[in-house]
């Protein structure tokens, strides 16, 4: 009898007990391909040994070391690392030990920053529909997925949240891409003007959003628009990279290929690729500069954030995404797996739509291609989905709601960055068994 506390209480996984390169393997010695990453975590895929010795080299020499009372070599050469590389302007991190932690520090550094230049008026966030953040209260609130707030509303902050940037179902006819992500944009400047723009801190978003709508891309010039509104009414833009970003869609920060730097970004997931827990808030100078004026003091903090062993994983894999020139591969393989699911799914009489950067893909389910309209909820199509790989030895991340929280079903695909041609063609046939069956049982 087992004394963890499971996710879900009726669905008791397997012991995973190894793992080597996009492969996991449980205690019957059944191999599993990650094509998710888990949950777009192992960048690396399992086992490096370059990574796996970094940490084990820090353990030996400091295992811990409170920031409250000193900082470590490996926190300061990430940091530099990460900064290195980053958008324009951004100049500090503050490491932490996901991505939940990540955006709850930037919502409250936005808000601090505001308090520390005499506008404590500044107190709300504006957000997106269907976006996710993480599951602490703050970002729960940040977060636009109904199904997941639901149940703790009465918790929640009061925050604004706008359609997000869906061209395949909410671009209007005879509307050009650039069009529409011109109009999806100037929807914050709507929401500012009507709660009043001198009472908002910040906009949320993630460039490309992941669990809750499957690698949605937004629209040509949608984020360079959202950008000018935030300038025009001094608002601070947050960029949640937590899944989209280090390298998963092609570049190591999601935010590049949109032409805009935010004012403070959040990274997790595969910053550590699986091998430790740790995630990072960016912020700029200039934010960072405020304190510095003022109290001097961020009112806020983790116990195990800068932790050295995951610093030290950290800075191993941002090395070798970097040093083994893993993002021209990203992009490569990118282009493969999704002429793949294109070849497959195309045409495919249940798959409304293919979408994705990189290797950040996903695929939107449909009942009806001409009309778009979704399956019926009550068929539990995603779920069918998941457990259906799972068996044929495939790791994906299906999920239901992806229209409104209630509605639609898409299967999210981030596999390794090491992914090789043979392994693409497994992930697409047993991918395809998998959608085979469950229609089957929907």
């Amino acid at each position: 009898m087992s004394h963890i506390f499971p996710r879900h209480t009726r669905q008791l996984p397997p012991m995973a007990v190894s793992g080597q390169g996009c492969y996991l393997i449980d205690e019957t010695g059944k191999q599993y391909l990650d094509a998710s990453g888990g949950a777009a975590v192992s960048c690396l895929g399992h086992g490096d040994r370059e990574v796996i010795e970094a940490v084990k080299g820090q353990l030996d020499q400091l295992a811990f070391a409170h920031t409250g009372f000193f900082t470590s070599k490996p926190a300061e050469d990430l940091a530099d690392i990460l900064i290195a590389n980053a958008p324009a302007g951004l100049d500090r991190v503050y490491l932490v030990s996901g991505g939940s932690e990540a955006t709850e520090a930037a919502i409250k550094l936005a808000r601090q920053y505001w308090v520390e230049k005499g506008e404590p008026q500044r107190g709300r966030v504006i957000a997106r529909k269907q976006s996710y953040h993480g599951n602490t209260i703050g970002a729960l609130s940040a977060g636009g997925n109904e199904w997941r707030r639901a149940q703790f509303g009465p918790l929640l902050l009061d925050m604004s949240h706008i359609d997000p940037c869906y061209e395949y179902r909410l671009r209007q006819p005879g509307e050009s891409a650039e069009e529409y992500g011109r109009r999806a944009a100037d929807a914050l400047e709507a929401e500012l003007l009507r709660v009043g723009p001198e009472t908002v801190m910040a906009f949320m978003a993630e460039p490309v959003v992941g669990a809750t709508a499957g690698a949605l891309t937004p629209a040509p010039g949608y984020f360079k628009r959202i950008r000018e509104i935030c300038d025009r009414y001094g608002v601070l833009l947050i960029l949640d990279e937590v899944m989209c970003g280090m390298g998963r869609t092609g570049t190591l920060f999601a935010c590049e290929q949109d032409g805009v730097a935010p004012d403070i970004a959040c990274i997790a997931k595969g910053l550590g690729a699986g091998y430790q827990p740790i995630g990072a808030m960016l912020c700029s100078s200039e934010i960072y500069d405020a304190l510095i004026n003022g109290s001097g003091f961020f009112q806020h903090g983790h116990t195990y954030m800068g932790h050295p062993a995951a610093a030290a994983a950290g800075r191993a894999v941002v090395g070798a995404i970097l040093g083994r020139d893993l993002l021209p591969r990203v992009k490569t393989q990118g282009e493969a797996l999704a002429a793949r699911l294109a070849d497959r799914f195309g045409q495919h009489a249940h798959v409304g739509d293919l979408r994705g950067r990189g290797l950040f893909r996903g695929i939107e389910l449909v009942e009806d291609r001409e009309t778009k309209a979704p399956f019926d909820p009550s068929k539990g199509l995603a779920g069918k989905i998941k457990k259906a790989a799972f068996e044929a030895g495939l790791i994906c991340y299906p999920m239901s709601g992806t229209i409104d929280g209630r509605q639609g079903d898409h299967v999210l695909l981030a596999p390794p960055f090491i992914i090789e041609d043979t392994q693409l063609d497994e992930l697409v046939d047993k991918l395809d068994g998998a959608i085979s069956k469950a229609l089957a049982a929907a």
